[in-house]
């Protein structure tokens, strides 16, 4: 059992920057795979927005984020982080954590939520305009 627990939102103006914590509990943080996923308001389902790998050698984003965020991890302190340089107003979301020793990088399965095991309860970024 894994337990996440997010912190570092709030409220921001498009073209400011956050950092988003992610610290975990529990059995061998060091082992999963971490993800950052976000639900807007009005949206549907929680949308990827990036991952690391579980030696933090490897990570991916989505496009709309590339160049702008940054994931990094520090597994002596069992935390997960999500630099966001540059936010827009339509990044406004909650911003949820999430550990996966399943998934992979090299089939796609870290896009989806449902290769991750373990959730935060989410933190909320507000981007004013």
């Amino acid at each position: 059992q894994v337990q996440l627990v997010e912190s570092g939102g709030g409220l921001v103006q498009a073209g400011d920057s956050l950092r988003l914590s992610c610290a975990a509990s529990g059995r061998s943080f060091s082992r999963y795979n971490m993800g950052w996923f976000r639900q807007a308001p009005a949206g549907v389902g929680r949308e990827f927005v990036g991952a690391i790998s579980w030696t933090g050698d490897t990570t991916s984003y989505t496009e709309s984020v590339k160049g702008r965020f940054t994931i990094s991890r520090d597994n002596a302190k069992s935390t997960v982080y999500l630099q966001m340089n540059s936010l827009k107003p339509e990044e406004t979301a909650v911003y949820y954590c999430a550990a996966g020793s399943r998934l992979s990088f090299y089939d796609g399965t870290y896009l989806s939520p449902s290769q991750y095991d373990y959730w935060g309860q989410g933190t909320q970024v507000t981007v004013s305009s």
